[in-house]
């Protein structure tokens, strides 16, 4: 138990790691040929005893062909051949190296399915000749064939034109042998009517209308004479072309916005090389809106869309059906630019529920418009659940333009779009008008407690001493002292009660009774209750006492 205790997690998954391993090497050992030893990814054949005499081919059963990226074959004197089914199941294949071997003959499709073919080397074969067609569809950095018999003729011109080509110092030391069988350096070679073809364009101008068709023609020459094809491409219109010796034309018909941008080719191509000449075809169109979905959050709240059009169509944004005005807290932003699609989005800083609402999008060039709209909630309204439904009345929001983030009358110049303009003074004007409903309710309402609480004050059985708590501070009355009570200021000097004087202009004192308070031009009958007060015997004098009340020492 201990033991498996051990071999348990990393080390039980090396351990299977292990056996893989050596399960891969063993399948593709048992698939290896004979003079060649193989491994998951490279298949070297090196021993000329006994030798191969074929293109060393691997079982499909035992190992994997397309993961051989490296193919080396050496002192392989009796392999002439490779022929066009030897090398299709090596898709992976980068490196090929056949050196010091009998190679004589390479079919034209022998590398159809080796796109990935980056080196290769034929050094010190018995190569005669060799074709470009071999390697053309090929982007090879190293083509090494120092060391072969090459045969002087014109079918071996393009060794001599990809040397020119090229641009490093580095040049192969070739020769070929002519008819007297002497050597003669590749870079020397003069061969009659034998050089690189030429092709020419004839176009009109390629900025043609979506739907409309229009004509190339193309003519070719070289010697030997070279043969003309077109090169269109994953050209979508329907297209069709005809050719006739060096003369070729091709007709594009009812032509579609996603052509605009490709490239199209007239190829001339002989034994020594290829020619051809490229023209780029511009479609104009009328702007199409693919993409516009609802806000997304991230470092800013973002409408995104995507927007197609030739030329540059122009973007208008539209909120609640009024033209929206952006500034730096509302704004276009265009993120990726593919010839005629635009992606990108309207851009909002920390917007409120004050811009909940329907965003509309119009594209315009001169070819025609397309509009889109897409409802946004950004923040539930106040009071209201945001979980709730978000298509809120119309009223909630209706005509508030931008006022909530107090955008102003600036564009996104930063992407060329342009900018559209219009007042949000009708939320401001809402705004306002709430305000002042407000502030007038809360003030009215105010004034009709205050008149509340007089008209009780008047017809209270207890008068003004129900309301000490409104500070009006500690009343007393005094006996004999006049047709008006007096007010004491012993403790609370700052009585609303403390100027009344008993002067001429105060009411007359037979309103009210003696026992009253003049408070403003009226009186109001006061009952004494000291304790009411919180007035104890020590703090009244002996003349404030009630009638009939016991005197105490």
């Amino acid at each position: 138990m201990s033991s498996w205790t051990r071999w348990r997690g990393p080390a039980m998954a090396r351990l299977w790691g292990f056996c893989w391993l050596v399960a891969g090497f063993w399948r593709a050992a048992l698939a290896c040929p004979t003079s060649c030893t193989c491994s998951v990814s490279r298949i070297w054949c090196s021993d000329p005893s006994p030798g191969i005499v074929a293109f060393p081919r691997l079982e499909p059963h035992l190992a994997d062909p397309e993961n051989i990226t490296e193919i080396f074959i050496a002192n392989q004197k009796r392999l002439e051949i490779i022929n066009e089914d030897d090398v299709e199941d090596y898709v992976g294949l980068k490196n090929l190296t056949i050196v010091d071997s009998g190679l004589k003959f390479v079919a034209h499709k022998a590398f159809l399915k080796n796109s990935n073919l980056q080196h290769i080397n034929f050094t010190r074969n018995k190569l005669t000749s060799l074709s470009r067609k071999h390697f053309r569809h090929l982007d090879l950095s190293e083509l090494i064939l120092v060391g072969n018999p090459f045969t002087c003729s014109c079918d071996i011109m393009w060794i001599k034109a990809l040397q020119e080509s090229k641009s490093s110092p580095e040049t192969q030391d070739l020769y070929c042998l002519n008819e007297s069988s002497k050597n003669i350096p590749l870079a020397n070679l003069q061969i009659p009517n034998c050089g690189m073809p030429s092709a020419s364009l004839v176009a009109p101008n390629l900025t043609v209308e979506e739907g409309k068709s229009i004509t190339l023609s193309c003519s070719v020459a070289g010697d030997p004479v070279p043969i003309m094809y077109w090169d269109v491409g994953n050209l979508v219109s329907k297209h069709m072309n005809e050719t006739s010796n060096t003369q070729g034309s091709l007709r594009i018909t009812n032509i579609s916005s996603d052509d605009s941008g490709k490239q199209i080719s007239c190829v001339a191509e002989n034994l020594v090389g290829e020619d051809q000449d490229s023209v780029n075809l511009t479609v104009h169109f009328a702007p199409t809106i693919t993409f516009l979905e609802s806000p997304t959050s991230d470092h800013h709240w973002c409408i995104p869309f995507t927007v197609k059009g030739n030329p540059k169509p122009a973007l208008q944004w539209f909120y609640n059906g009024a033209i929206l005005n952006e500034s730096k807290y509302i704004c276009t932003k265009i993120h990726v630019t593919n010839h005629t699609e635009y992606h990108g989005c309207l851009q909002l800083d920390n917007p409120t529920h004050m811009n909940n609402g329907d965003y509309t999008l119009i594209a315009k060039n001169e070819y025609g418009k397309d509009e889109k709209q897409i409802s946004a909630h950004f923040m539930g309204w106040p009071g209201i659940d945001d979980g709730a439904n978000p298509n809120y009345p119309d009223v909630i929001y209706e005509d508030y333009g931008t006022a909530a983030n107090d955008i102003g009358d600036t564009t996104n110049r930063s992407n060329d779009i342009p900018s559209t303009g219009v007042a949000d003074t009708p939320g401001r004007e809402h705004l306002s008008v709430y305000a002042v409903v407000v502030i007038a309710s809360v003030v009215g309402f105010c004034l009709l407690v205050m008149l509340f609480l007089l008209k009780l004050a008047r017809h209270s059985k207890f008068g003004m001493k129900d309301f000490s708590w409104f500070g009006f501070g500690k009343i007393k009355s005094r006996q004999g002292v006049g047709p008006a009570s007096v007010i004491s200021n012993d403790d609370d000097s700052a009585s609303p009660l403390h100027h009344i004087s008993n002067g001429s202009n105060t009411p007359s004192s037979s309103e009210g009774g003696p026992d009253a308070v003049i408070i403003g031009m009226t009186k109001i009958p006061v009952i004494e209750n000291p304790q009411y007060f919180g007035i104890t015997n020590s703090q009244l004098k002996p003349d404030t006492w009630p009638r009939g009340s016991p005197k105490t020492a």
